[in-house]
């Protein structure tokens, strides 16, 4: 049996403004629907695991929110984190817990938000992770890359296993420039990182005590007060005292130059929604190829008006009429207290606006 982890957490700066500190990305609807992020990603691994082998990873000023959009999540699997600490934190949180309720366990983790085209190829390919898995190794899910794209990582992959279609995974690549991302491309050796993992928990627990016996060791101590009346106090304790890394350098490179991390290749039509351009990408467009967010067509949506404009984003959030006339490739997000406007191919640079905003004190407005 999988126990799924959803790990709901980060703000989502680069779609700022919509998404905020308070309200981030993965609980609102980006995806062609009513539902969120969050809760199209619990659907979708509804598949996999029953509710009861379900968690969520979240902060505490997003726990309520969590529970009120997945009513039929058991309370006691929503883990709230006191205060960030990265993805290595969250997830050896959920292993521990899991490890404790059950030792052989499978687990799978999962960002919040990310939209999957093809759910049940999705499925299939986790189920060939978890024979993976159930071997020992450290399993990721790499994604067949469509584009030299230098938004996310790669993987560099090596041999077949047991003549497939598991591989080795050599090496974990950073975001590459344009040069490195069309070089890996042409290789055919190289896989975009999703960040879905799937391991037995002792197996990755383990691994987390080979290379972060600090970490290892808070978490335990976290995990063996869980369920208890000590949970809050030993949490508050430990908690802040964790080193604040990413899963991926905390263990995954480390343990794919050890041999213990392979791939499962996946082709499900996976998007990692981390900025205005490339919803607009997944989204459905009109003739003139506008994406207005909450509506299937332009003239389903009477607050916007567009004239001799095409490939527009346009977020109409604050009840105002938006009207643009006479322009191209643009981001338009209008909120109740601040309006985007920028270049689609500036998308991935809305984080700096926050980092400004940061500096200028506006907590407010992030």
């Amino acid at each position: 049996m999988l126990y799924a982890v959803i790990l709901a957490g980060g703000t989502g700066t680069r779609l700022w403004p919509l998404s905020r500190a308070g309200h981030p990305k993965f609980l609102h609807p980006l995806t062609g629907t009513e539902a969120s992020l969050l809760q199209v990603t619990a659907e979708r691994l509804g598949q996999l695991a029953e509710s009861e082998h379900t968690m969520v990873v979240t902060g505490v000023a997003h726990a309520a929110a969590v529970a009120r959009q997945l009513p039929g999540l058991p309370e006691e699997n929503i883990l709230v984190e006191p205060s960030p600490r990265d993805s290595c934190a969250a997830v050896a949180l959920a292993a521990a817990v899991i490890a404790r309720r059950d030792p052989a366990a499978v687990m799978g983790s999962f960002a919040a938000d990310h939209l999957v085209v093809r759910s049940r190829r999705f499925a299939e390919t986790i189920r060939t992770a978890v024979r993976g898995a159930e071997q020992g190794l450290l399993m990721t899910v790499g994604i067949e890359p469509t584009r030299p794209e230098t938004g996310y990582g790669y993987l560099e992959c090596g041999e077949l296993l047991d003549s497939g279609p598991l591989r080795r995974v050599a090496e974990f690549k950073e975001k590459p420039v344009a040069e490195v991302a069309e070089a890996y491309v042409r290789s055919g050796r190289h896989l975009w990182n999703a960040g879905m993992f799937v391991w037995r928990v002792d197996a990755f627990l383990a691994e987390l005590a080979r290379q972060q016996p600090a970490l290892h060791a808070g978490i335990l101590e976290i995990a063996a007060a869980w369920d208890t009346s000590d949970q809050d106090e030993t949490l508050g304790a430990v908690w802040p005292t964790l080193t604040k890394i990413s899963v991926d350098y905390a263990v995954m490179e480390g343990a794919a130059a050890a041999g213990r991390v392979a791939t499962v290749s996946g082709d499900f039509g996976w998007t990692d929604v981390g900025d205005f351009h490339t919803l607009g990408d997944v989204l459905p467009a009109d003739d003139a190829r506008n994406v207005v967010l909450g509506a299937e067509t332009v003239a389903e949506k009477p607050g916007v008006l567009l004239r001799d404009s095409t490939g527009l984003i346009v977020v109409p959030r604050s009840g105002r009429l938006v009207a643009v006339l006479g322009v191209h490739d643009l981001i338009v997000v209008d909120t109740d207290d601040a309006v985007l406007v920028c270049p689609r191919d500036r998308a991935q640079d809305v984080k700096g606006l926050v980092d400004d905003l940061k500096e200028r004190g506006e907590q407010g407005l992030i």
